[in-house]
């Protein structure tokens, strides 16, 4: 079930809030002691943190100050402070969304999804510079919006330099990052995935973003490929 942290200090609507998200599926977690919530947070490890704003001890701005310094946890604000200078200072300072009370449940529920989806997406996505690269669909694309398709063995050997960006990546790294159970792979068959990887950001405007060190390996720089 997804984790969710409520720093909610009216029982009532804690109650009401972790009744309704029990019931949509979610495993809602209230936060008790404020002298400890980035120990509660690391604790639970949540999938997001709805935060009110009016709490005892510190203004829920100054927690939403302190989670943001140590994780990237979704945060949705839950407030009675309407004003749009409120929200906007919510969202500048790292929330992702703002809700003011009263609200309806169902609201928060679809609000809650779409922060979800959008935090999902980022996860399964791989940013260097220009290049994107999207685990779920084993797609390349740049920034601008072209995009293109790779085999299974392509996305591996993107993957590892992406992850890698700007560092040197062996063969024997790369190599290993293909071998499977299913499949024999050997040094020539690096060379053809290599090449065809090349290609493929070639075609993207990126034709020099992996360079050849030869007898070490490569390298993905996609801020200093010319055409990028």
């Amino acid at each position: 079930m997804t984790k969710i942290v409520l720093i909610e200090d009216n029982e009532q609507l804690q109650k009401y809030i972790c009744e309704y998200l029990s019931a949509y599926g979610f495993e809602p977690h209230v936060l008790t002691d404020y002298d400890a919530v980035l120990e509660t947070i690391d604790a639970i490890a949540p999938k997001l943190i709805l935060l009110d704003i009016t709490l005892p001890k510190f203004d829920g701005f100054y927690f939403l100050k302190l989670i943001r310094k140590r994780f990237t946890t979704p945060i949705i604000v839950i407030s009675a402070r309407s004003e749009e200078s409120e929200q906007i200072r919510g969202i500048d300072m790292g929330a992702d969304d703002y809700v003011t009370k009263p609200f309806a449940i169902g609201v928060l529920v679809a609000k809650i999804n779409a922060v979800l989806r959008r935090s999902d997406q980022a996860a399964n996505e791989i940013v260097s510079g220009p290049l994107v690269l999207c685990s779920d669909t084993m797609k390349v694309r740049v920034k601008e919006g072209l995009s293109a398709e790779l085999s299974k063995n392509e996305f591996r050997v993107l993957r590892l330099l992406l992850r890698n960006a700007s560092q040197i990546v062996s063969r024997e790294q790369l190599l290993e990052e293909l071998w499977d159970d299913t499949s024999f792979v050997d040094d020539n068959t690096l060379t053809v995935n290599m090449t065809r990887v090349k290609k493929k950001l070639a075609e993207l405007g990126l034709g020099n973003a992996i360079q050849t060190k030869r007898g070490v390996g490569y390298v993905l720089d996609t801020a200093h490929s010319p055409d990028a």
